[in-house]
């Protein structure tokens, strides 16, 4: 029964740009590939930043991924690393911080350069996310209890997607309740002994919306032998952030010969799903091959 709730469990009004979205994602026939905005869209604005956020859904994006910490005080801010020092105009761990004092510091941009963003909570994200743009959480598994909440005030609980590399059996005891109500994705490293079991456990238990999947290289068989196994009932999801996220077809590649980079992942191994440090230059490639229409309808033939 999970699997069926797994797939249907949208409440948003008809009028809502996130309903489309959801839709596409959940539906294995529908062919227009989702775009995913890593840490929103950090090449206009800080990552994880407000105004990126923004910039990700006016670009298009389907998905902004977003990195959740935990302050001293226990507040929930957006942030991916573990320490302030990277990406704001402060030093040491966020835990060490409260979020008064994160409230001083500057994000800075892609340069290292300081700007004039601030160091946004959960909670302002997800409101500005609302009803435009599906979220996907990351390093938010061990404190998803304590998001929950946040998500239930702000409305976005149908926009959430969740996702992990723990056995089936860890992700029913540690997500179980949630599962209803949420889509979670599997991540299967290929690569790894026991990929393939792993796989079919969830869809035995589960059936994902999605996987997302990872090989170092082109050596690996296993990409093809997915994209057959899960035609029609999960679809795939590709990294393109690095070259050892799947297989050397990364933004890089993509950047020098995009069929061999974004094309390789669709045509070759069945990606519906792309995670990109490059969303504008994904979604001008997508509409450049008839992939995605300008807007956002279906335009995959």
């Amino acid at each position: 029964m999970i699997g069926i709730l797994f797939a249907f469990p949208f409440c948003l009004s008809a009028d809502e740009p996130v309903k489309a979205i959801y839709a596409k994602i959940t539906n294995p026939d529908n062919k227009e590939i989702t775009v995913v905005a890593h840490r929103a869209d950090w090449r206009y604005a800080p990552e994880n930043s407000l105004a990126a956020i923004e910039s990700s859904i006016r670009l298009g994006a389907d998905v902004v991924e977003l990195d959740v910490q935990k302050t001293k005080d226990g507040q929930l801010i957006l942030m991916h690393d573990k320490t302030l020092d990277r990406t704001t105009t402060g030093k040491g761990k966020v835990a060490e911080w409260t979020l008064d004092s994160i409230r001083t510091l500057y994000l800075k941009n892609g340069a290292a350069l300081k700007t004039k963003h601030r160091v946004p909570t959960l909670e302002e994200a997800l409101w500005v996310a609302k009803g435009r743009v599906m979220v996907n959480l990351d390093k938010a598994y061990p404190i998803f209890d304590e998001i929950f909440p946040i998500l239930e005030k702000t409305g976005t609980v149908d926009q959430i997607i969740m996702k992990g590399s723990k056995p089936v059996a860890d992700v029913k005891k540690d997500l179980g309740k949630y599962l209803d109500r949420i889509i979670y994705m599997p991540i299967i490293h290929l690569d790894k002994p026991g990929a393939m079991k792993q796989l079919d456990d969830f869809m035995t238990e589960l059936h994902p919306v999605a996987f997302e999947l990872l090989f170092v290289s082109d050596t690996c068989q296993a990409p093809k032998q997915v994209k057959t196994k899960l035609k029609g009932k999960s679809k795939i999801w590709y990294n393109t952030l690095w070259d050892t996220m799947a297989g050397g077809h990364d933004d890089d590649k993509s950047l020098e010969n995009p069929d061999e980079g974004y094309g390789y992942l669709i045509d070759t191994l069945g990606a519906a799903i792309i995670q990109t440090d490059r969303t504008a230059y994904l979604l001008e490639y997508l509409q450049s091959r008839k992939k995605r229409s300008e807007n956002g309808q279906d335009a995959y033939h």
